[in-house]
């Protein structure tokens, strides 16, 4: 059994990492740091004039191609634009809640000046890096997020440091900010804390319930979550449990990764992760009539096993984050048919049998495919299991542990995927249009 001190720990844990966000979080951590660059220029008595990022690969990857809120704009360079003129550091992944016509407006003419540069930062071991230096007056002021969308580690007025925070490694030896987890204790606690201590995780069911009723409500991305629920797709899917997971899935992913105004719970630093996580879960308990409590701890399951397993990976890396996060909610929804530890154990190991490898090649519209696939192979892997079917240790990269199991998905995505992570880049940033 944990301990009070290690449900606390955990509980804080989780608190930090499910959070809710508008907008892909990769440019909205772009837009963040530049948000509390401006502040810091302003409290010297200038306005930005120029803007200078310098980011990390991942960054670029997952910030090229997605719409940013409220803008009807795709990319960084507005995401900039408004981190300088209406972004509220405070605010965290929410820091671009205030845009309006006016703001997008003043944007647009902020980069038609050629006041915003962006290029990558060469010099950085870190996949999660965002350094922003707005200048203007003859000052300037410099801030630096890195291991985490939210976390800054430096920031520099007029060559003044005001705050130096090397970031502790994930997953770092002796790190005390994060629990020692493994898959059973992620288990005990979800299935064992009281109620009233997790029950904070039903906001991420609120949250990302409503962006995907409120995705149907337009055309966002590929429409991918109505074409499921259209007369189309009921014909060939059926209209079943597992047609409506895949379209509550996709309709919040569609709406996000098109830059609709609407937040959405996330897990790990990712919006489609925190979707991923909580929409399956609460379709599913929703259809198969379970309780409140049922489902409030199969949340917690869900989301508290993708955490676990972003420990081990890092919070960016050349895996797509559906993988992780399918995982949990395959988990949620095993736990909910009323299996045990044991089925829990069976569904992680089909998951990581089959998805394995799939490659992160940016965040965008097309990201909503992704999801279903992961999705889709979480009911897969979660009926298998129930059925007493695992993926044995003769197969593959599947050990007979699961924890084991869990560290060599993390190996081949966080180590031996990084020339594929070059190579993506090397791609979307050479392709022709």
């Amino acid at each position: 059994m944990l301990t009070i001190e290690e449900r606390n720990r955990i509980t804080a844990l989780v608190r930090r990492q499910v959070v809710p966000a508008i907008g892909c979080t990769e440019p909205v951590c772009v837009a963040l740091a530049t948000a509390r660059a401006a502040e810091v220029l302003r409290r010297l008595g200038a306005e930005p004039a120029r803007i200078d990022v310098r980011l990390s690969a991942n960054i670029l990857k997952n910030a090229m191609g997605v719409g940013i809120p409220g803008t009807g704009m795709v990319g960084l360079p507005i995401a900039v634009a408004l981190g300088a003129l209406i972004g509220q550091s405070a605010l965290g992944l929410e820091v671009l809640r205030d845009v309006s016509p006016e703001a997008v407006e003043r944007g647009r003419h902020f980069i038609d000046e050629g006041r915003v540069a962006i290029s990558l930062k060469e010099d950085t071991d870190e996949k999660l890096y965002a350094e922003v230096t707005c200048s203007g007056d003859g000052h300037t002021a410099t801030a630096v997020i890195a291991g985490e969308h939210t976390r800054f580690v430096h920031v520099v007025a007029d060559g003044v440091v005001e705050l130096d925070a090397t970031p502790a490694a994930h997953g770092e030896e002796g790190d005390t900010d994060e629990p020692e987890l493994n898959l059973r204790r992620v288990f005990d606690y979800a299935t064992t804390a009281p109620l009233d201590e997790i029950s904070f995780i039903l906001e991420a069911r609120r949250l990302n319930e409503r962006a995907a009723s409120l995705s149907l409500a337009g055309n966002y991305g590929h429409s991918l979550g109505k074409t499921l629920s259209r007369p189309l797709g009921r014909g060939i899917l059926g209209d079943t449990i597992f047609s409506r997971i895949l379209s509550s899935t996709a309709c919040a992913c569609d709406a996000r990764m098109a830059g609709a105004m609407i937040p959405v719970m996330s897990n790990s630093g990712s919006g489609n992760q925190g979707i991923c996580a909580t929409n399956p879960v609460v379709v599913f308990a929703r259809e198969n009539h379970n309780t409140d409590e049922e489902m409030t701890r199969a949340l917690m399951l869900s989301h508290l096993t993708a955490i676990y397993i972003k420990q081990h990976l890092g919070t960016l890396s050349a895996l797509c984050g559906c993988v992780v996060a399918s995982t949990g909610s395959s988990c949620g929804i095993t736990l909910l048919m009323g299996g045990g530890y044991r089925e829990v154990t069976y569904a992680v190991k089909n998951m990581i049998a089959n998805l394995t490898g799939m490659i992160c090649d940016g965040a965008k519209p097309s990201c909503a495919l992704k999801l279903t696939s992961g999705v889709s192979t979480a009911v897969l892997s979660a009926m298998l299991a129930m059925q007493g079917n695992c993926v044995t240790p003769v197969e593959g990269i599947i050990d007979g542990d699961v924890d084991r199991s869990i560290r060599n998905l993390a190996s081949i995505g966080a180590d031996a995927m990084n020339e594929t992570d070059r190579c993506v880049l090397d791609i979307m940033t050479h392709k022709s249009r």
